[in-house]
């Protein structure tokens, strides 16, 4: 589970948070990225309106039944109170073998705990050949001395 929140925020709590919650998405386990989140939590991810923990979880599940190879990094972008800002990019294989790259931003809103209440995500995806593919690690989590997403210019 992610640190709790110091009340406000500083910045290296807020860095240590958005590396747990990019560690928890590249373990692609939707239950271990759901306990991040409060039992009542509220999505907006691109069209998709989500409330509480079941629904992401579910989701998540959906999401990861149908891609493979799914790598993200996330960069802090602001944090102020109890709200931080992403910026993040992933790469994934779909169904049909074919490749693409997605770059969001997400706002979070943490509870007292540290645990999200609130995600709004913006993502916008491409695809991308095999050879453009930038995360190359191996599954799970990013090594530490791996390039940060600021170093993609992207």
């Amino acid at each position: 589970m992610s640190p709790p929140l110091v009340s406000p925020i500083n910045w290296g709590v807020a860095a240590a948070k958005v590396r747990a919650m990019e560690d928890s998405w590249n373990s692609c386990d939707p239950g271990r990225v759901a306990r991040d989140y409060t039992i009542d939590s509220f999505w907006r991810s691109r069209v998709e309106f989500l409330s509480g923990r079941v629904a992401i979880e579910a989701f998540l599940m959906r999401k990861w039944s149908k891609l493979a190879e799914y790598r993200r990094i996330n960069e802090l972008w602001v944090a102020a109170g109890n709200r931080i800002a992403v910026r993040f990019a992933y790469e994934c294989r779909d169904e049909g073998g074919n490749w693409h790259r997605a770059y969001g931003n997400e706002a979070w809103e943490l509870d007292p705990d540290g645990l999200i209440r609130w995600r709004i995500a913006s993502i916008n995806e491409h695809p991308i050949g095999e050879a453009e593919r930038m995360f190359l690690w191996p599954a799970g989590r990013r090594p530490d001395d791996h390039p940060e997403l600021s170093d993609f210019y992207f």
